[in-house]
């Protein structure tokens, strides 16, 4: 087994913040979604279709887990139509500038997908 590489004498080690971040961003649709909705609040249909590819459950599975962590929020309008909204909260929104330097740096970096394979 090889050693830890040092820096300053001090033992490397992953930082926990950017390991939990990845775990819930790299969660497939969360980072998207939250991008989605830094545009302003939509409804779920709207999602949909600006998602190509995710299922309606798998939608909703993530918006609920969003949700639930503070990140987004949803409003029922009244109707007629009946509506729901999901938007940012304060907490998603502090995500934006992350997500913004993430996406600045894929388009500079990052080959574009192969048609056919799933995208924006």
């Amino acid at each position: 087994m090889r050693a830890r590489p040092e820096v300053g004498g001090t033992a490397r080690a992953c930082d926990g913040g950017i390991a939990r971040a990845f775990a819930f961003l790299g969660k497939r649709w969360n980072g998207v979604l939250l991008g989605t909705l830094a545009n302003g609040p939509a409804g779920f249909a709207e999602l949909t279709r600006a998602l190509p590819g995710i299922s309606e459950s798998v939608l909703s599975d993530r918006l609920g887990e969003l949700a639930r962590v503070g990140l987004v929020s949803r409003t029922v309008r009244e109707g007629p139509p009946l509506g729901v909204s999901y938007q940012l909260t304060e907490r998603g929104a502090a995500l934006v500038p992350a997500l913004d330097a993430l996406a600045r740096w894929a388009h500079e970096n990052l080959p574009v997908e192969p048609a056919g394979r799933p995208g924006c």
